[in-house]
Order: C-alpha cells, then structure tokens, then sequence
C-alpha cells in the first residue's frame, strides 16, 4: 500500500480549516488532532495518513492555508499499512492514479542535490582522477567507477528543475557548481597527467594511440545525442518514482565525468584535437540532461494531470444528478 504519513503543526486559528479539509478527502486515513500539544512552534498536531495518489491534492490545500509558513509540514513514507479500507478507498477514489507521484517529494528531492558544499567538489575532483586513471589505462571498470562517484547529477537536476520553475537564482547557483566543479576536475586531471607524463609511467600503448576507452568519450556523435536523451529522461522519472536502480543506471551511462577527466588529461599530452573532442561532449551531455529534464518534468505533471482529470470527468459523469 503506498501511503505517505503527515504530521502538521497548525497555529490555533488554522486548525478547524486544515481538519476539514483533511477530513473530507477520502484517500485520507487515520486522521488524529491534539489540541496545543506543540511547541516551538506553538499550535495544534494533526496526523494523518495520505494514501500517495491523492497526496498531491492534500498538500496542496494545506500548503493554500499557508500552513508551512505559519506552522510546519512534515511527510514520512510508510514502508507497511494494513488497512481494507485504504486499499478500497485507493481502488475507488484513486484509480491508475494510486501511484501518482509525488511532487513535493521529487522537489524536495532535487532541491536537496541542489545544495554545493565542499564534499560536492572533492567528489568531482576524484571522480576526475579516477577517470584519468581509466583513460590512461583503457580500463572501462574505473571509468564506471568515476561515473558512480561524480556527484554532477544532482546539479544537473537542480538546474532542470530551475527551468521547469523558472528559478533564475537556482539556475545560476547550478551552473556555477557545475562550472567551478568541473573546472577544479579539468585542473587536477591535467596535474595527474603530467605527473604521469612526466615520470613516464604511462602504458606503451597509451604512448602508441591505442586508447579505445578515451575514444569513445571524445567522439561526440548521434549515438551520444541518444544515450543522453533518454538517460535525462529516466533519471527526472526515476526521481519521480524514488528509483534508485534505474538512477544509478543514469550516472553510469552519461560521459560527464570521464569527458572532463579527458580534457586533462589529453592536455597534459598535448593531444589538442582529443581535448576538444571531450570538450564538446561535456557541454552536450550537461546540455542535453538540463533541456530534456526540464522537459520531461513538464510532460510528467501534464500526463498525471490529464489522468486525475479523466478521472474526475469518470467519476461526475457516474454521480446521480442533483
């Protein structure tokens, strides 16, 4: 049963609103109130249980009370619930919308990747490393291993969702994560390589051109456009639907990490024409994940609300006139 539970704190003049709100919407289970048992802030607890489908719609209507400004809203999934009456009112009520996502978490998700301290960059910064590691020595193992570590998804998203909201401020705090992460990436990987070149402790077949890993990172072409489209898709939908599979699936599928790890270390060859090649594929990834996020944010809510619509225009067209 997917079920979400909320806990509420409602300033005293609130409360009887948020109740009856609560307590005529059917997917709406459970529902408790303690009159002035909070404090800081000081109010009213009210707990529920919201069954996802129609969790949208819920906080919604709190959220139009302003009840998060004046009070608090907390949301808790629910691993287990045994309820006949959930499972029918979800049945009823709810339909193909019992799996609804919910949109106050994938934000929440998102905005919480959204957030840039230190770590974000050592991570990046070692990715790279790893990633120098991989492309000197062709191994694909590490080059997946720089794509696990490397924490510029959660940017990427920021961004996308920056789009969808038009937040100019989130989307320029993104980029500029992105920017500075990469560049301190770009910086290291090309020290390592010529530590590397220096000491010379690269593979002879590096040395001879043979690097079919590095290859296919620097040739950006339609295969690339490809696998970047639809990765952007099914990470902003494995966020939707808290994947974490299919998500990881995504940061092992997108060139990011090894392209700016490639930038690099082929500078610190001087092989300028790989650099460039990289170079561009870096900036189409980051390009194509932010546009196709973005976009697939929008046909997301539109499609789940065209399914709640439908099935609202089903349920009047059932209900006795009058």
């Amino acid at each position: 049963m997917d079920m979400l539970h909320v806990r509420a704190v409602s300033p005293p003049d609130l409360t009887e609103r948020a109740m009856a709100l609560l307590s005529t919407e059917p997917c709406v289970l459970n529902l408790v109130l303690h009159r002035d048992r909070v404090r800081n802030p000081d109010g009213d607890a009210i707990e529920c249980d919201v069954l996802t489908g129609a969790a949208n719609e819920v906080l919604r209507g709190l959220r139009d009370l302003k009840l998060e400004h004046r009070g608090s809203i907390v949301l808790a999934p629910v691993d287990i619930a045994f309820s006949e009456r959930a499972a029918t009112a979800g049945a009823e009520e709810l339909g193909s919308r019992l799996r609804a996502p919910v949109w106050e978490q994938v934000e929440a998700r998102i905005r919480a990747e959204g957030r840039y301290p230190p770590s974000f960059y050592l991570f990046l910064a070692i990715a790279g490393i790893i990633g120098a590691v991989g492309i000197i020595t062709n191994s694909q193992i590490l080059i997946v291993a720089a794509m696990v570590v490397g924490p510029e998804y959660g940017a990427i998203t920021s961004v996308a969702l920056g789009v969808d909201r038009r937040s100019g401020t989130r989307i320029r705090r993104g980029l500029a994560a992105l920017f500075v992460g990469f560049l301190l990436a770009i910086v290291c990987t090309f020290l390592f390589g010529l530590l590397v070149r220096g000491y010379d402790l690269q593979p002879p077949a590096f040395d001879l051109g043979i690097r079919p890993v590095s290859h296919l990172i620097d040739t950006p072409d339609f295969f690339s456009v490809v696998v970047a489209v639809l990765a952007g898709v099914v990470g902003i939908v494995s966020l939707a639907e808290a994947r974490t599979s299919a998500l990881l699936g995504v940061f092992i599928s997108v060139t990011t990490i090894p392209a700016g790890a490639d930038i690099g270390v082929s500078c610190a060859f001087a092989d300028w024409d790989e650099a460039w090649g990289s170079f561009l594929q870096l900036l189409l990834n980051i390009g194509i994940l932010i546009v196709v996020g973005a976009a697939t944010l929008k046909c997301q809510r539109a499609i789940w609300r065209r399914v709640r619509e439908r099935r609202d225009e089903r349920a009047a067209q059932r209900s006795p006139p009058g």
